[in-house]
């Protein structure tokens, strides 16, 4: 998923968004970013914008693999309630700044904790 969603070394939006058929806004709103910060060629430049870009395609690379596709990972983030997180979703942590600890959850279950 990473080499179909960056060019020239960042992460575009737009391809981003087509690989999981949803909308700029939904990314953006996904990654815990506004709109601006995704359509606007200035504000996608951003080290804060591509950080919270990579975040997200961090935990969609890591997921993927389980579900079999971009399209079932990303249900997964978005809806899919996390152990011990007191029923936030991956998202919800994405979008507080809380990647690390979707990453720890996922190699948790890895492990076989939450098993």
């Amino acid at each position: 998923m990473l080499a179909l969603t960056a060019e020239n070394g960042l992460f575009v939006p737009r391809r981003i968004a087509d690989l999981l058929r949803t909308t700029l806004e939904e990314v953006a709103r996904t990654a815990g970013l506004g709109r601006d910060a995704v359509s606007r060629a200035d504000r996608v430049k951003s080290p804060r914008t591509q950080r919270r870009l990579r975040e997200m395609v961090e935990v969609l690379n890591k997921v993927e693999p389980r579900f079999g596709s971009p399209l079932l990972a990303y249900a997964w983030l978005r809806s899919q309630p996390l152990a011990g997180f007191d029923g936030a979703t991956a998202m919800d942590l994405i979008r507080e700044d809380r990647q690390a600890d979707v990453l720890d959850y996922i190699d948790a279950v890895d492990a076989g904790v939450f098993a």
